[in-house]
């Protein structure tokens, strides 16, 4: 194994092992830093837009304008971005919405007494779907770190940091209901952060599966497909859940801010 693959796995199992955080974070605060968060999930939003456009896509063109000529590199690049967008739309469609992971979560909701069996019963319920649903939503996020990394190191940071900040609410809405409805602290954790290992299991499926036919024309149709998945979960999950949170529009200052950082970050390495 290389060392440009240890790295890619490593940055993705960072990415990944970052709901432990949000549990984590869950535990031992008593509320929920709305401003942070809300700036957060916008940076994270803006540094997957602005990389998916302006570097991303344009790799993916690259490589397949090479393999295919220009036409038909064109058309695929713009058929694998959408195929992308339709992957992670699929997957989002077949999660239940009471276990869908773009539901926000707080952490002051832990201190709520539950009253009733039944709800807590729907509650163990609702946590353990939220756990599969994160789960297979993730699965498709470390493809995306790993391929990215695997490419261009210096983007594989920036993108496995964007996932990682997004990684810590889901962290939250894991570990939220299973502790409401147990009072373990342990089995909350052990849901939160079981649920994260799906971006590096992720990043061994890429490695085992599609690394032994990494041409060019592969390379470009997964590159592609990356910044379609990239896009539709910042336009579908993480700005919806940064204005969730939003105070005098901090989730847009993020997102200019991540744009800003993402840009000049690129800049640096040209």
């Amino acid at each position: 194994m290389t060392e440009n693959v240890l790295m890619a796995l490593s940055l993705t199992v960072m990415a990944g092992l970052s709901t432990g955080i949000g549990s984590v974070l869950a535990f031992f605060t008593s509320d929920t830093n709305t401003k942070f968060l809300s700036f957060a999930l916008g940076f994270s939003a803006g540094v997957m837009i602005y990389v998916s456009f302006v570097e991303i896509f344009d790799k993916a063109q690259e490589s397949l304008v090479s393999a295919m000529g220009d036409t038909l590199g064109n058309w695929t690049t713009v058929a694998a971005f959408f195929g992308g967008i339709g992957i992670i739309a699929l997957i989002d469609k077949f999660i239940p919405q009471h276990g869908n992971p773009h539901e926000i979560k707080k952490v002051e909701d832990m201190k709520k007494e539950p009253t009733v069996i039944k709800e807590q019963s729907s509650l163990l319920k609702m946590g353990s779907f939220t756990a599969l649903a994160i789960t297979i939503h993730n699965f498709p996020e470390g493809i995306a770190t790993f391929t990215s990394a695997l490419q261009d190191p210096g983007l594989g940071i920036a993108i496995a940091v964007a996932v990682a900040i997004h990684n810590i609410p889901e962290g939250i809405a894991v570990s939220v209901p299973i502790y409401f409805a147990t009072g373990n602290k342990k089995k909350a954790f052990k849901l939160s952060f079981l649920s994260g290992l799906a971006e590096p299991l992720g990043a061994i499926a890429a490695y085992l599966l599609l690394l032994p036919y990494l041409n060019d024309m592969m390379f470009g149709m997964i590159f592609a497909a990356v910044a379609g998945i990239m896009v539709f979960i910042s336009l579908d999950e993480l700005l919806p859940a940064a204005k969730k949170y939003d105070e005098a529009h901090l989730s847009i200052y993020g997102l200019i801010a991540g744009m800003g950082v993402m840009a000049m970050s690129l800049l640096l390495f040209i």
